[in-house]
């Protein structure tokens, strides 16, 4: 089954170093210099906010607005006319960061599939009440998606969310190969009895939701019934998450032992490293403030 897997491997990499050819150019590499060595030291801290001095009716300040071009012109991008791979490129490096994580199901002849969605294929939350997730597939001409038609048939997978430690053998799921390869195999990760639903979770990963189908819904580009992608609503049924990684009223999970891993545009990952915490707006509290901005632009 793996006999010509160094040749597929061969073409993988050359298909990689082509998405990186087309990705965001400010994170390309330079052919003559090597980038740092990963530091697993680093952890995640907050921060005091951006502009821990603003307040109602700033709006941007002039000193961001200079740092940030807030004065250089727009260049527009009409959808409608922009070629698929070039909206691919605009749209994977502007929505960021992206959540990525692995996604488990099992066919209905019971073979297994393990894949990373990050887009092309994309993994949100939709809602606690009920608790729900969603995912998108782009789906290619080509070859059906595996787990898509897996979730489709059997009603059931499972989300494990990716950390550090384990990206580079996420990463690995995502080889074109034949339908009758195992990702599993290929990634080196270990399967895990899930309680409610027959996909295994991921062991490695600190977060892991059992769900099932809630619905799915298939999209057209406007004036064609061909159907390029498909977003399935997942319910979540269980979450399994590593007490380790809890913060200490076991309520939530703690940023800086998740340590998760986002996408950006091109083939370039990050980490969330700093964040900062910003206060409820309280209208009693700004009320005033508000009705003298309110007056003083009034005709």
């Amino acid at each position: 089954m793996l006999g010509n897997w160094p040749q597929r491997l061969k073409r993988t990499s050359a298909r990689w170093r082509y998405l990186g050819q087309i990705g965001t150019p400010f994170l390309r590499q330079s052919s003559s210099a090597s980038p740092p060595p990963f530091n697993p030291r680093s952890t995640f801290k907050l921060t005091e906010p951006p502009y821990p001095a603003w307040n109602i009716g700033h709006g941007l300040p002039a000193s961001f607005a200079i740092q940030e071009g807030q004065e250089s012109a727009r260049k527009t991008w009409d959808m409608g006319t922009t070629p698929s791979r070039d909206a691919y490129r605009l749209l994977t490096s502007a929505i960021v960061p992206r959540p990525i994580a692995l996604v488990s199901t099992v066919s209905a002849e019971g073979h297994t599939n393990l894949a990373p969605f990050r887009f092309a294929c994309l993994m949100h939350l939709v809602s606690h009440n009920p608790p729900m997730v969603s995912i998108a597939f782009s789906l290619s001409p080509r070859r059906p998606k595996d787990t898509r038609e897996n979730i489709l048939n059997t009603k059931e997978f499972t989300v494990n969310i990716i950390s550090e430690s384990f990206v580079e053998a996420a990463n690995a799921t995502a080889v074109e190969s034949p339908a009758d390869v195992n990702e599993w195999i290929v990634s080196g990760l270990t399967m895990e009895p899930s309680a409610a639903v027959k996909p295994s979770i991921v062991k490695e990963s600190p977060v892991c939701m059992e769900c099932e189908l809630y619905s799915s819904q298939d999209i057209s580009p406007p004036n064609s019934s061909d159907i390029t992608t498909t977003v399935v609503f997942g319910l979540i049924k269980k979450v399994h998450v590593r007490e380790s990684i809890l913060v200490d009223d076991g309520t939530s999970i703690d940023p800086s032992k998740l340590r998760p891993i986002a996408r950006l545009g091109g083939r370039a990952y990050g980490r969330l490293l700093e964040g900062f915490n910003l206060p409820s707006v309280v209208w009693k509290s700004v009320r005033e403030d508000y009705h003298n901005l309110a007056k003083r632009q009034d005709p």
